[in-house]
């Protein structure tokens, strides 16, 4: 007992890892513990804050604890401990936290083409609205990467500018956002450039246009409501039958050539009376005569409809 332990008094200190440190909300991990004696037969202990959470035997190999990380709480920090059986020899790891990323979103292409003659000239804008920062971007012709790695602290496009030959085909780009999560990288929707039109797609604008498109379609229903719509109710008036009260009313009084005969025409209307009522349509028969003769023989004839009962 005395001899063993005298033969290890320097235990090396044990290392404490993981493939990352950042992870999503409820997403598994692992730490893996090691040291260098790996002959040894070791008792490996786990530790969040002083809270020992796993105890595992090694020998001639790591040691891997899985965990789940869902809480704040489980972000560390962690730490492993060392000891030899049946001595009191023991030594620990350095510290480890782990930190909650947000992985990132599918990202927007803009490529705007300045110049168009025997090179052409582009700008090429990318941009991840959502994800942890910093977020590195990388440029691609379809799948050849043209650009370094470009990193944002901000939620602003990254911007990368190319001048190349015009060579009258068909040019594919794309980007690539990813921020500290090792496995989540996500690459944006391709743009083509034509050689006819020399330029490509552009989101950006199209975001810029729409409330422009929603401020003229407002005006127009503005334009309708208080202008067309008052008018086309003063038209509907105008085309209303009107009202003259319970007065009778004398249309008019028209005579023939004849001066000893007339004819006059009434037009008799009494709404609200509750009784039925009798509307006569008289219809003037007239007879044309040479001027300063007089008609002695004339006949006035009148032509009555049947009477209208409501």
């Amino acid at each position: 007992f005395f001899f063993l332990c005298y033969c290890f008094p320097e235990l090396p200190s044990p290392s404490l890892n993981s493939k990352t440190n950042a992870v999503m909300r409820g997403q598994n991990i692992s730490l893996i513990c090691s040291i260098q004696y790996q002959s040894l037969q070791i008792t490996y202990l786990l530790f969040r804050h002083d809270k020992c959470l796993r105890t595992q035997d090694g020998k001639n190999e790591p040691v891997i604890f899985n965990l789940s990380i869902s809480e704040a709480h489980d972000l560390g920090p962690y730490k492993c401990k060392v000891q030899v059986p049946n001595c009191s020899v023991t030594k620990y790891s350095h510290e480890f936290n782990f930190i909650f990323v947000d992985p990132v979103i599918t990202p927007v292409l803009d490529v705007n083409v300045i110049k168009v003659e025997t090179d052409r000239h582009l700008i090429l804008r990318c941009i991840s609205f959502n994800g942890s920062l910093p977020i590195n971007y990388t440029f691609f012709e379809k799948d050849t990467a043209i650009s370094p790695a470009i990193s944002k602290d901000i939620r602003e496009p990254a911007e990368f500018n190319l001048t190349k030959r015009n060579t009258g085909g068909r040019e594919e780009y794309r980007c690539k956002a990813k921020n500290k999560l090792p496995d989540h990288a996500k690459y944006s929707q391709p743009v083509f450039i034509n050689p006819s039109t020399g330029g490509g797609s552009c989101p950006f604008c199209l975001q810029l246009l729409l409330p422009g498109l929603l401020l003229v379609l407002i005006v127009i229903i503005s334009i309708l409501t208080f202008w067309i719509l008052p008018k086309y109710k003063a038209t509907m008036r105008d085309q209303a039958p009107r009202n003259y009260g319970n007065t009778p009313t004398e249309i008019g009084i028209y005579a023939n050539i004849c001066e000893t005969q007339a004819v006059t025409l009434f037009l008799v209307f009494c709404p609200g009376t509750g009784h039925s009522q009798e509307i006569h349509y008289a219809t003037p028969m007239f007879q044309e005569v040479a001027p300063g003769h007089p008609c002695n023989d004339c006949k006035t004839e009148s032509i009555y409809s049947e009477p209208i009962r409501r």
